[in-house]
Parts: C-alpha cells; structure tokens; sequence
C-alpha cells in the first residue's frame, strides 16, 4: 500500500494501480450482486405499480405486503454492498455500467483510475471532474 492509503485521517484513499488492480476480483462480485439486486428493485417497483389500490384490498393485499418487505430487505442488501464497496476507498459512479473510480495520485496532483465491469485489468483514468467521457489510457 502507498503511504497515503495506510494513514487514517489524511483525506481519501489513494491507490497505485497495483492496489486498485488487487482489489477487482473482491468489488467485481459485490458490483454484479448489487446489479441484479437493482433488476430486482425494478421488478418489484413495476409490480406495485401495476397493484392499483382497489386491487390491493381485493386479493392481492398479500402479493403487495410481500413485495414491499422484499423491497426493504433489497434496500438493506444494498445498502451493505455500498457500504463493503466505499470502506475499501472506492467510489461507485455508474451501478449498471459497473464503473467504479479508485482516487489515485498522477503527476502530483489526485484523479481517478476508471474501471468498468468486463474490463479486465484497469487500463484508464481521468482527471476528478473528467467523468467517463474523460478517460484516457495508462
């Protein structure tokens, strides 16, 4: 680890490359797991939708409390990935691509390594208010 990662209370983790890379078989999972939690969110918001109040009192009362409770119990789910993912550092910029940023130090100045799921090994960064559009090769 650099220095600056290993330093409590200095601002945001900074990661080399290497550290970033290391870190991808662990997020890659997280981020596919939190990506079909998301599908399921939708499902499940679509589905309440489609229960107009009159058939909720007429039936599918049960189908509706049973959906409301899987919705909460998906929001609890994600909620810990998002945690597990931002302890490590790492931010979360676009769930159903799968991007992530890792802060990084470049030039001496911090930007961002970018990683997308499917990418393999990081392979770009961008500079912080850069974005995805910004992303330019190692």
């Amino acid at each position: 680890m650099s220095e600056r990662s290993q330093q409590p209370g200095r601002g945001p983790r900074l990661f080399t490359v290497d550290e970033a890379n290391a870190l991808l078989p662990t997020l890659e999972p997280i981020l596919r797991r939190m990506q079909t939690r998301m599908q399921e969110v939708d499902r499940a918001r679509r589905r309440l939708t489609e229960l107009t109040p009159a058939m909720r009192g007429n039936g599918h009362g049960a189908e509706t409390s049973t959906l409301e409770a899987r919705l909460e119990e998906l929001a609890t789910e994600l909620t810990a990935d998002l945690r597990r993912v931002s302890e490590q550092g790492v931010e979360i910029k676009d769930l159903d691509q799968g991007l992530i940023d890792f802060p990084s130090l470049r030039e001496g100045r911090v930007v961002y390594l970018c990683w997308r799921l499917g990418e393999g090994k990081l392979a770009f960064w961008h500079e912080l208010d850069g974005g995805f559009a910004g992303r330019q090769p190692l």
